[in-house]
């Protein structure tokens, strides 16, 4: 559904992206994984029409939309969900909610799917009224994914949904996930919690220094000595020398 080709990108002269490629099937959840700088959210900005790719190109459900402005990408159906500081504080959790569903006119759909958002997180239904302001951390980030969700999108680029989330918050947040890939929504999970998101994925990119330096299956990640040892506690150095190794 979302193909991306040898993207190079960055920000004023300073190249972040040199060269990167990834593709994300239909249906299925695809994680992108590096740690801080390496050019995750860069890359999410650029999918999304924030930056312009300098070269390469970025193809979704068989649509070129390299370089076409963010509103255009959304009504393609493809949606970034930011982490919850991007939310609208002076807004109520139900005004914050419909500002997802700002390119549609189908008020019986907005209401419905307003329901679905209810489901996946009932919490956010006792809030509504309420500002975002007045909200936790876990709860921002939930009325976060609703907003996406809002969009009715086809595919959804999630930014590091558990950032300094509590375990409990991040358990539902994953479990919410799982349900909307059940649903026949398509996901990038891009984060630096490794665990939660190989146990989601199907498959997984590593990136560092704005390039792809492994990828593979997410059962073959996770259970690597490289990976468990650059992600916890060991170093990234030499990464892809021991994954080939192994």
């Amino acid at each position: 559904m979302l193909k991306i080709r040898d993207i190079e990108t960055g920000y004023g002269k300073v190249k972040i992206l040199h060269g990167v490629d990834l593709t994300v099937p239909k249906g299925g959840i695809v994680a992108l994984l590096g740690g801080n700088g390496t050019g995750k959210s860069t890359l999410l900005k650029c999918v999304s029409g924030l930056l312009r790719p300098w070269s390469g190109t970025i193809e979704f459900d068989g649509q070129s939309i390299s370089g076409l402005r963010p509103d255009r990408i959304v009504r393609l159906g493809l949606v970034q969900v930011t982490q919850s500081k991007d939310s609208f504080p002076v807004l109520t959790v139900d005004e914050n909610l419909r500002m997802g569903a700002y390119t549609r006119s189908d008020r019986a759909g907005i209401a419905e799917d307003m329901d679905k958002v209810f489901e996946y997180f009932p919490v956010l239904k006792e809030r509504r009224s309420q500002l975002a302001a007045t909200l936790s951390g876990g709860e921002i980030q939930m009325m976060v994914i609703g907003r996406g969700l809002m969009a009715r999108p086809k595919m959804i680029m999630f930014d590091e949904p558990s950032s300094a989330l509590s375990p409990k918050v991040v358990s539902d947040i994953c479990s919410a996930i799982g349900r909307i890939r059940d649903e026949g929504i398509t996901i990038l999970l891009v984060e630096q919690n490794v665990n939660m998101a190989l146990m989601l994925a199907d498959y997984g990119y590593i990136i560092r220094d704005g390039r792809v330096d492994i990828e593979g299956k997410s059962d073959t990640l996770i259970d690597s000595a490289a990976v468990r040892q650059a992600y916890f506690g060991g170093t990234v150095a030499d990464l892809s020398k021991e994954i080939k190794n192994e």
